[in-house]
């Protein structure tokens, strides 16, 4: 997106990708499909250690609407809104429209393209860059543009690199850490409801921060994935990460049903039995899970529950505690938390604070934001105002 309103701008733009196609996170994006935009904004819902005031100002430069009508005009990709998750996907259904439209775009715009090519550092001189690479000769540049992204899902090629670059330029970094990623537990309390998913509303609590998200739920044969995982995810990482006391706490409500309706559902009724109340809102393994847990024979009748027991399964049903004990790190995550701090770029240009010429978007800095498009939009918007402030310096 950087080279493309580089270019687009006038200025002479060269583009050096290390892997040998480019966009791969957009190939497996949304199960291939490619989450290319929310088909709304919430602000509030991005996380930054960064100051949130530069982060809405980012945020606001490319409005929603003008992204979508960039792909659905420029790149030539119609969009659809998926109706059960209100998504914006490309019509085709195919990432590879997306990766292949942009990059089709950029080359009609004038930009060089350089697949295979591993940049190795990046140094000023005298006004000037030079970017080394491996292997090849170096190039030389009036204006650097660093998209690297961040750590998330290293064999996509964003291993950190352009992260340990801007550290090396002395950009201050807030501290990384895997965000939107799936949490494990050791010993896996629910591995035997491996592949059951549902809807839940989650809870992740910590000393000091928290977060709450509504959505897909799956177990996993190692703990928990789906939308609602990823989202709360944070919260639990950086607890762990940082050594918290009391760690996160984990909840999860497994319906859309409350103390009021569960107390409804479980007076007694005939001869339905617990499992049978359960069995009408849940799926039958995790239903049958919930009752022990609760300490609740399936086969007693709601006339014979104890108030006790009533109590105790409405407290499992309404607020349970999902045990976990780790996550799967950036090797699964979708997004890099952290980076470099709001405050060291100018939020109008993207210009690097500390090197005048050196221009940072997307994953590399200190934002993210939920499961939905949020994070591509992020990627996007900046790296239009990167491409444009680059080149407005250039020309």
């Amino acid at each position: 997106m950087a080279a493309i309103f580089s270019a687009s701008a006038g200025a002479e733009t060269t583009l050096l990708e290390r892997t040998r196609d480019g966009g791969r996170k957009i190939l497996i994006s949304g199960g291939g499909r490619c989450n290319v935009l929310p088909s709304e904004l919430d602000e509030t819902r991005f996380i930054t250690d960064s100051s949130p005031n530069t982060l809405r100002k980012l945020v606001r430069s490319w409005p929603l609407a003008e992204q979508v009508r960039f792909f659905e005009q420029d790149v030539g990709i119609p969009l659809i809104i998926e109706s059960e998750s209100r998504k914006m996907f490309p019509a085709s259904h195919k990432a590879r429209d997306v990766r292949d439209g942009l990059l089709s775009l950029a080359r009609r715009r004038g930009v060089s393209v350089f697949f295979d090519t591993m940049v190795t550092g990046v140094q000023q001189s005298n006004n000037y860059w030079t970017i080394t690479v491996d292997g090849s000769a170096a190039f030389e540049a009036d204006r650097v543009i660093i998209a690297t992204g961040g750590l998330s899902v290293p064999a996509t090629g964003s291993d950190g690199t352009g992260l340990r670059m801007l550290e090396r330029l002395g950009h201050a970094l807030n501290p990384t850490y895997a965000a939107l990623t799936p949490l494990t537990s050791v010993p896996a309390p629910f591995a035997s409801l491996s592949g059951v998913s549902l809807s839940v509303a989650l809870t992740a609590t910590s000393p000091k921060r928290s977060a709450s998200a509504t959505g897909g739920f799956l177990f996993t044969h190692v703990g928990y994935s789906g939308p609602s995982v990823l989202d709360v995810s944070h919260v639990a990482v950086r607890s762990r990460a940082e050594s918290e006391s009391p760690r996160a706490r984990v909840t999860v409500r497994w319906t859309t049903l409350g103390d009021t309706e569960w107390t409804e559902r479980l007076k007694p009724h005939g001869v339905r039995t617990a499992l049978g109340a359960l069995r009408a809102e849940l799926p039958d393994r995790l239903a049958q899970e919930l009752l022990h847990i609760s300490d609740v024979p399936p086969e007693r009748t709601l006339a014979e529950l104890t108030r006790v027991e009533r109590q105790r399964l409405i407290e499992t049903l309404v607020r349970g505690t999902l045990p976990w004990t780790g996550d799967e790190s950036y090797k699964k995550a979708e997004v890099t938390g952290g980076g470099v701090a709001l405050n060291e770029i100018d939020s109008r240009t993207m210009e690097s604070r500390r090197c005048p010429g050196l221009y940072l978007c997307g994953e590399v800095l200190d934002a993210f934001g939920p499961i939905g498009g949020y994070n591509f939009l992020w990627s996007w918007a900046t790296g239009r105002a990167a491409g444009l402030g680059a080149a407005r310096e250039t020309i």
